[in-house]
């Protein structure tokens, strides 16, 4: 007796330390991958970031958009937790006949009980999802069944092991005890079978528990180490969406962003072992509910695949543990053609191609929105065209080797990185903090800077910008010119301020403002607004620039930062104390982004959405005139999401007397992107359907009589939507025009 159990002291310790050390060895070879990158930009406070981490892990956070994934979350993430704790106490029990030391001992195991068949319930619910209901977001097949049988067999060795030790122990009269009931009727077997029934349960155990082990950090479940970690790397909810600069003057810069994988700072490389490939952020993606190629979840694993295999080729390591496979294993972004040709019919027909289900249209509608088309077709493609080649050990040809890869088109193609609007729509979708946009922007910052690679479009609204100031190209001398034409044909002086005795606040007009005739009637409703308040504005004029989000987003970071110093000297010039702008785009990139180049922070800095509504609020505007009008409210991307600003726009419009304000399925947060951000007002869409004809088709939903919305670029996106869909009925206002409608009882 003593033999053998030396022998199973002498086996278990092996396999445990070998399965430990196989741990060990694959977490150290991903930390070799990830410190290729460069340094990462995250400093500092690392007390707030690690409670940030804590709070976020503990309360499953983003998991609850879907209350449903939330509970199931919870109840495997509180569950492992608890029989983590059984675990050791199993193996102790095992090796040496005694339990661990815990207070309230019988009452723990019969908890464990209960938390196994909770665990159960959640892992067979997480099975049906995936096969059964067959969520349009979620992949299938063999890899992501093998973590649900591993589960299974855990907690059956789970309950086994307790069944047998119960039944060996004659324990089987214990209150609320499932595994003594199950034992008082194997309690009179042989001593033989129960000792085997046990050591078998006991054995498959450890087993199952070291081979999960070795296998989470060499698959998607790796999230379960690292996005606690990738958590408290997030950015903080003030700097949510501001780029980090880049340094223009080292002189020793063979190229500016990134061109290869190991250009990437560390901590966006933590972001790639992070994904947890639910499909959340491709199934909210604007482009990919559109027909486009861009699928935000692929666009993080062929990175991560990437890193993967170049990092071991990089540093002469086999990444798997252990190596089943002889050779060499490297994907790569095989073009199989464009997807230009692409109908809306064809689109609504991928559902079947890609074998999806009723309830998995359904979970689609939810999630992308009940008129979007299938992200079926973008999935697809992402499978067929991210091919994995596997060579011998001793292959010299370059395309075994991930070094000879290119970034920019063995990975990303052009055209995703183009697809994307920035709407950051992923990353609020994202339960464990990836952020995707900063990678795209990186990139498009290689091809711009060093490739001198974009659009022809963007090229275009670029040049613009730079010779003139503006997308259209037209005279920067004409800027103030629809100021002055209003002056013409009202009598109404728009001041500026180099001529302005004194003034409140700088009223940033901006390029849509300044040269876009809808805009322009915005514009007019504001400074009337002002006016009613007793506001004393100014503008900049003709002197004022573009603010540079634009050519920011597209890629140009030279141009976006000349831009950006020459706004901010105009306000040191004239002291300017406070500014309030129209455009959402124009006030995120000054309110958080004009810092790092030397704004001051002294100077206050609104959208108008805010500043009427603290005009509303104290008294300085009245809503007095009743507006007959039901307004679904469309959510700009650079408001809700970037700027957390979803209350006080609904607050603003809901008090204006007879305005009926209703929702779309997807608002707020949850908003869905109208296509014109990141640069993508000024290219032509010509893949798959139309972005804003999409979201226009949501809120003609909800049988509105008018579109509202607090953006240029949203309101003209909104008006072009309903013209496509030949809805002309439907009027689109921005805020400050339905606020002017009340204040004033007259429309622009």
């Amino acid at each position: 007796m003593m033999m053998l159990l030396l022998v199973k002291w002498m086996l278990g310790l092996l396999l445990m330390s070998v399965g430990i050390a196989m741990f060990v060895h694959v977490i150290r070879l991903r930390w070799q991958y990830v410190r290729l990158g460069m340094p990462s930009a995250v400093k500092g406070n690392v007390s707030g970031r690690v409670w940030q981490a804590l709070i976020k892990t503990l309360s499953q956070g983003k998991l609850w958009k879907d209350w449903r994934s939330g509970l199931m979350h919870l109840f495997l993430f509180y569950g492992f937790l608890h029989l983590q704790i059984g675990a050791v106490d199993i193996i102790w029990k095992g090796l040496t006949g005694h339990h661990l030391p815990l207070p309230q001992y019988e009452a723990f195991v019969v908890a464990q009980e209960y938390t196994v068949l909770l665990v159960l319930a959640a892992i067979l619910y997480a099975g049906y999802r995936r096969y059964v209901e067959r969520l349009a977001r979620l992949k299938r097949g063999l890899k992501p069944a093998w973590v649900l049988i591993f589960i299974v067999l855990l907690m059956a060795s789970v309950i086994g092991t307790m069944v047998f030790e119960r039944a060996l122990e004659g324990a089987t009269d214990v209150t609320g005890s499932l595994t003594a009931w199950i034992a008082s009727v194997i309690v009179h077997s042989s001593l033989v079978v129960l000792t085997i029934g046990y050591e078998i349960s006991w054995w498959l155990h450890l087993v199952v528990l070291l081979v999960f082990l070795v296998y989470v950090p060499q698959s998607k479940h790796f999230h379960l180490i690292v996005a606690p970690i990738n958590l408290g790397l997030q950015r903080s909810l003030p700097n949510i969406g501001k780029l980090e600069p880049l340094d223009l003057e080292q002189e020793e810069a063979e190229s500016f962003g990134v061109g290869a994988i190991e250009q990437f700072r560390q901590d966006q490389l933590v972001d790639l072992y992070a994904c947890v490939e639910c499909g959340r952020c491709t199934n909210v993606c604007p482009a990919a509910s559109t027909g486009k190629w861009l699928s935000p979840m692929h666009l993080i694993t062929k990175l991560r695949d990437h890193l993967t295999e170049k990092g071991a080729a990089v540093t002469s390591t086999t990444p798997w543990v252990p190596a089943l496979h002889a050779g060499v294993m490297t994907h790569r972004w095989v073009n199989r053609g464009s997807n230009e040709s692409v109908t809306r019919g064809q689109l609504s027909d991928e559902y079947a191609q890609a074998g999806l289900g009723q309830a998995g249209a359904v979970e689609l509608q939810g999630g992308a929105g009940k008129s979007a088309a299938s992200i079926a077709y973008t999935l697809s493609i992402q499978k067929q065209q991210w091919v994995g080649e596997r060579s011998p050990i001793t292959s010299v040809e370059p395309a075994h080797d991930a070094r000879s890869l290119e970034l920019i088109s063995d990975v990303m193609s052009e055209q995703e990185l183009w697809a994307c609007t920035t709407c950051r729509n992923c990353e609020d979708q994202c339960p464990v903090g990836n952020e995707h946009v900063d990678k795209i922007i990186d990139m498009r910052r290689y091809l711009v800077l060093t490739r001198g690679e974009l659009p022809t479009d963007a090229q275009r609204a670029m040049t613009n910008i730079e010779r003139q100031g503006n997308p259209w190209g037209i005279n920067r001398n004409d800027r103030h010119q629809w100021a002055l034409e209003w002056e013409r044909s009202s009598g109404r002086h728009v001041p500026v301020v180099k001529e302005a005795a004194a003034y409140d606040l700088l009223l940033f007009v901006g390029s849509m403002g300044a040269y876009d005739r809808r805009t322009q009637r915005v514009i007019r409703s504001l400074i009337r607004l002002m006016e009613a308040a007793d506001i004393r504005y100014a503008v900049l004029g003709n002197e004022e620039r573009s603010s540079g989000d634009t050519v920011r987003r597209l890629g140009n970071e030279f141009l976006y930062q000349e831009l950006a110093r020459d706004n901010i000297a105009l306000f040191q010039k004239y002291d300017v104390k406070q500014i309030v702008t129209a455009c959402p785009h124009t006030y995120h990139t000054i309110k958080k982004e004009y810092v790092d180049f030397g704004l001051s922070a002294e100077i206050e800095v609104y959208h108008h959405t805010e500043w009427l509504w603290k005009m509303w609020r104290t008294g300085r505007i009245q809503l007095t005139h009743a507006v007959k009008e039901k307004v679904v409210w469309h959510d700009s991307c650079y408001l809700a999401r970037y700027n957390n600003i979803v209350a006080a726009p609904r607050e603003l419009v809901s008090a204006i007397p007879e305005l009926t304000l209703v929702e779309m399925e997807r608002h707020g947060k949850d908003a869905m992107c109208c296509g014109a951000g990141g640069g993508r007002m000024w290219m032509e869409e010509t893949e798959g359907k139309r972005v804003n004809v999409t979201r226009v088709e949501q809120a003609l939903l909800t049988e509105p009589t008018v579109i509202g919305s607090a953006c240029p670029y949203c309101l003209t996106m909104m008006e072009d939507g309903t013209k496509s869909l030949e809805r002309d009925e439907i009027r689109s206002y921005d805020i400050a025009e339905l606020v002017a409608m009340s204040v004033l009882g007259e429309r622009e």
